[in-house]
């Protein structure tokens, strides 16, 4: 197994840092970013009894990761009755997000912080027979402590954008350490597996599969609720700018004010990609004269209200379910984009910018498909959202998308059958 001397400084950092982190994480705490009751879990102690028989372990660093692991999970647990999950998150956002999702037999407990104290006690008691990490949010700690108990490890989703690339470059021999720690590596993309073979993973254990996003459930919505806001909007055009970022709500709204134009009773649904911030969207958007509906407040639409403000977490079915096209954020911003086969899989026409290259593959291929229209600039996105607000046009644009979408099933199949076989044999 490759040495690094990097490596061997931050482990033994790990060995003594446990008073530091308690430190930082009561900080986080006072800042509202811990869970003050299942605050133990981050240092390791359990807040649940583990399950009897098999146990895998899935980590899943965020929202995004967490979603597209879900289905696989619901699978996997039909497949094998005598199995249990666990899947890990580090945000407060996951966790609620994951309570009412789980599937039967899985539960969710917060990523222990990389200490080796507190990496101890989470493996002591969970012990889990496969550990299956998701993207590419690598605790040293935890995956060396975890191959040292002889627990396969599988790296899956695997995505790595050219920033995060050239910082591991910086730490070849890190990198080239933990890889080597891994049975087998999934990755999204061909750019992906390049990145990690050239930072020291295995040919031979390296595969290109596809974004498990492509195979995930289509998102819940409430049934009663799609019925009661459609009926208010029925007589009205509607589009949605999702998961957008600051400056993005901006370019949003003056595009919804050239659009209404040819649109004189347009809505826009703005469904920013942090929630908290509505108050300040809101109070911006008014300055500008807008009439806008706030539905963390309760503020109901009506014939009156140009823009609603779907400032909750949780409802993005419910948003794309409404929206005849969508306008998906973070991409005239250098975020990266975001998620386009949520949207794809529930018939809302896409339009996104130029800034995607956490979702590249995904986006090229819906483009190259007539499944999505890139949008070259902020000042394009009115003649976009108008010409795609055309009945022909996006019922074009979301057919090609739910077809592109429909295809990736493939992915978690082939998932599973890296997976299945490297768990402890079902009882007869």
């Amino acid at each position: 197994m490759p040495r690094s001397v990097a490596l061997g400084l931050y482990l033994a950092f790990a060995r003594i840092a446990e008073p530091w982190v308690r430190r930082k994480l009561n900080r986080r705490l006072a800042a509202g970013k811990e869970h003050p009751q299942r605050l133990p879990e981050r240092l390791g102690h359990a807040g649940l009894p583990r399950p009897d028989g098999p146990l895998i372990w899935l980590h899943a660093a965020s929202v995004g990761e967490s979603m597209a692991v879900l289905e696989m999970m619901r699978r996997l647990m039909a497949q094998r009755p005598d199995l249990h999950g666990l899947i890990t998150t580090g945000t407060l956002t996951s966790a609620e997000m994951l309570a009412d999702r789980l599937p039967e037999r899985v539960v969710h407990q917060f990523i222990p912080v990389d200490t080796c104290q507190a990496v101890e006690r989470f493996l002591n008691h969970w012990k889990p027979d496969l550990a299956v990490w998701t993207e590419s949010e690598f605790w040293p700690t935890l995956i060396c402590r975890t191959a040292k108990r002889g627990i396969p490890m599988v790296l899956i989703n695997a995505r790595m954008s050219p920033t995060s690339f050239r910082n591991w470059k910086r730490a070849k021999g890190v990198a080239r350490s933990l890889l080597s720690r891994f049975s087998r590596v999934l990755a999204q993309d061909k750019d992906t597996a390049g990145y990690l073979a050239e930072l020291g993973m295995a040919a031979d254990l390296l595969e290109t599969t596809g974004s498990l996003k492509e195979g995930s459930a289509p998102l819940s919505h409430n049934a009663m609720e799609r019925k009661s806001i459609a009926r208010l909007v029925e007589l009205r055009p509607v589009w949605l700018a999702a998961s957008t970022h600051p400056d993005e709500e901006a370019i949003a709204a003056t595009a919804h004010r050239q659009a209404r134009r040819s649109f004189p009773n347009l809505l826009m649904l703005l469904a920013p990609r942090h929630p908290e911030r509505g108050n300040a969207i809101a109070s911006e958007l008014r300055a500008q004269r807008w009439q806008v509906a706030q539905r963390s407040k309760g503020e109901p639409i009506t014939a009156a209200t140009d823009i609603y403000l779907a400032d909750t977490m949780g409802e993005m079915g419910l948003w794309y379910r409404l929206a005849t096209v969508s306008f998906i954020g973070g991409s005239f911003v250098p975020v990266g984009g975001h998620n386009p086969y949520e949207p794809a899989a529930l018939g809302s026409a896409i339009l996104h910018g130029p800034e995607v290259f956490n979702f590249r593959a995904a986006y090229d291929r819906f483009d190259e498909a007539g499944a999505a229209v890139l949008v070259p600039d902020a000042a394009a996105l009115a003649g976009c959202l108008v010409e795609a607000l055309s009945p022909d046009r996006s019922a074009e644009l979301a057919a090609a998308a739910w077809s592109a979408s429909s295809e990736g099933a493939s992915v978690t199949d082939r998932v599973l059958e890296v997976l299945v076989p490297m768990l402890p044999k079902a009882q007869a």
